[in-house]
C-alpha cells in the first residue's frame, strides 16, 4: 500500500502544479528518449532533475498506464524480447515534467545458461565440513575458494559446499538477471536435505530428518560495477513473521587460541569449547569438534581471528528424539529455505522473488536480480551430528530451458 500513498500524492502534486502553470520550461532530464538492452538484462534509469515525487508507468495488458515505480531510479529487465513504452512522471510545485520513453529489448546474441556463472563471495562460518567441503590447500585465497566453489556449484557440477555455523554464506550470480515473473517460481536451489525413514517419535509434528535451512537473500547491481555492493533483501519464507524468528540477529566467532585446551565431553565430542561464540541475544556457545572430522573448523583462508555475522535467524529445529543423544530429526521448515526438504520434493527447493522484503520487513518489487546470496538460518548443535550447517550444491534459473549451453566457467 505504501506505493499507492506515494501515487496519490505524487498525482496530486501534479496536477496542482498543472493548474498554476502552463507553461513548462525544457529540463534535463538525463533519460534519453529510446534505450536498446538485451532480455534479462538491468537498465537503470535514473533522472536528473529532482522532484517532489516520481512515477513510472508502464502499458499493461489492456493499454491502461500501470504504476511500475514510485522510487526516483527504475531498474528496468524484460523476459523477452519486444518494444517497451516506459512514461516518467515528476512531481513539482515549480516546474513538473512527464517523460516518454522506449525501451527496445533485444534477444541476446549467445544463449544464456540455466545455471551458475560466477561465484563472487564464500564466506563459511566455523563448522565441521569448513576447508574440506571444499578442500582448503596451503596458501589458498579468498578468490581461490571461490574458484574452487564455483567448480563445485557451477554449470551442471553437483558438488556439496558447506556454509558452517550459522550466517556463514555464498554469493553467486548467472549470466544474466534472473527476472522476476509474478506468480512463477523464478529459480531453485539444491542442497542434500532427506526425511528420516526410522523416526522414533510416532507423533512427529511434520516431515523431518536432515532439514539445515538456508536463507535466501537477493541483489540488484544498482551501481553497475558487477560486485554484489548494493542493497540486499531477504526472500520472507514461512518463518519470517514467526514470534520465534530472530531478526537482525548478530553472532561473533572467535578463533581458539594457539594454546586453547580440548574439552572433551564424550566419545563423540572431543572438544566441547573449541570456537566460541557470542550471539545479540546475549546467549554464548560453542562450535563443538567431533571425532568424525579433525581438520580446523575455521575457514583458513580469512586471515582474522574474529568473525561476525548479521540476519535472520530462525529456531532450533532440531530434536533429540531418542532422549539419549543418538538419533536427532531437523525438521523441516514448510517452504522458503534452501536444504530443507529434499531437491526431489516438487517446488519445495524453488524460490520467488516476489517474497523479497527490505531491511525493515516491508515488501520490495524487483524485476530481476543479478546477485543470489545464501547464508545458515539457524545457530544449534546437534551432539554427534555436529553444527547445523546449510550445503548448497548447485542453483537454476527457472525461466531459462533446460539444455541451454554451459556458463563459460
Amino acid at each position: 500500500m505504501r506505493w499507492l500513498v506515494r501515487y496519490v500524492v505524487a498525482m496530486l502534486i501534479i496536477a496542482l502544479a498543472v493548474g498554476c502553470q502552463s507553461d513548462v520550461p525544457m529540463v534535463n532530464l538525463g533519460i534519453d528518449d529510446v534505450y536498446s538492452v538485451y532480455r534479462m538484462r538491468t537498465l537503470r534509469l535514473h533522472p536528473e532533475y529532482p522532484g517532489d515525487g516520481y512515477l513510472w508507468t508502464m502499458p499493461d495488458a489492456s493499454g491502461a498506464d500501470s504504476v511500475v515505480c514510485t522510487d526516483r531510479d527504475y531498474y528496468f529487465c524484460a523476459p523477452a524480447a519486444g518494444d517497451y513504452t516506459l512514461k516518467l512522471r515528476i512531481a513539482s510545485t515549480s516546474d513538473p515534467v512527464e517523460h516518454t520513453t522506449l525501451i527496445r529489448v533485444w534477444d541476446e546474441d549467445v544463449s544464456y545458461s540455466r545455471y551458475i556463472a560466477d561465484v563472487l563471495e564464500y564466506r563459511p562460518a566455523p563448522g565441521q565440513f569448513i576447508n574440506e567441503l571444499p578442500k582448503y590447500d596451503e596458501g589458498d585465497t579468498e578468490a581461490d575458494m571461490c574458484r574452487k566453489v564455483l567448480e563445485c556449484i557451477g554449470g551442471k557440477n553437483d558438488v556439496l559446499v558447506s556454509l558452517g555455523n550459522y550466517g556463514g554464506y555464498v554469493t553467486f550470480a548467472f549470466d544474466h538477471t534472473v527476472v522476476n515473473i509474478p506468480g512463477e517460481y523464478d529459480f531453485r536451489i539444491d542442497g542434500n536435505s532427506f526425511y528420516s525413514a526410522s523416526n522414533p517419535n510416532p507423533d512427529a509434528p511434520g516431515p523431518g530428518g536432515s532439514a539445515e535451512p538456508g536463507i535466501v537473500m537477493v541483489s540488484v547491481d544498482c551501481n553497475g560495477n558487477g560486485l554484489p555492493d548494493d542493497p540486499w533483501y531477504e526472500l520472507a519464507g514461512s518463518e519470517y513473521s514467526s514470534p520465534l524468528t530472530y531478526h537482525n540477529y548478530n553472532v561473533t566467532y572467535f578463533r581458539p587460541a594457539p594454546e586453547h585446551e580440548p574439552v572433551k565431553l564424550n566419545g563423540s565430542i572431543v572438544d566441547a569449547e573449541y570456537i566460541r561464540y557470542e550471539g545479540s541475544d546475549g546467549g554464548v556457545g560453542y562450535v563443538e569438534k567431533n571425532v568424525y572430522h579433525s581438520q580446523d573448523y575455521w575457514p583458513r583462508w580469512i586471515d582474522t581471528d574474529v568473525m561476525s555475522f548479521t540476519g535472520t535467524r530462525l529456531a532450533n529445529n532440531g530434536v533429540d528424539e531418542s532422549h539419549q543423544g543418538n538419533y536427532y530429526v531437523l525438521y523441516c521448515y514448510p517452504w522458503g529455505y534452501v536444504d530443507n526438504h529434499p531437491n526431489t520434493e516438487g517446488d519445495l527447493s524453488c524460490f520467488k522473488i516476489d517474497w523479497e522484503v527490505d531491511s525493515n520487513g516491508y515488501p520490495v518489487h524487483l524485476n530481476g536480480v543479478d546477485f543470489i546470496r545464501v547464508y545458515t538460518g539457524v545457530n544449534q548443535q546437534c551432539g554427534w551430528l555436529g553444527e547445523t550447517s546449510t550445503e548448497i550444491s548447485r542453483a537454476e534459473d527457472l525461466h531459462i530451458p533446460d539444455g541451454t549451453p554451459l556458463p563459460n566457467l
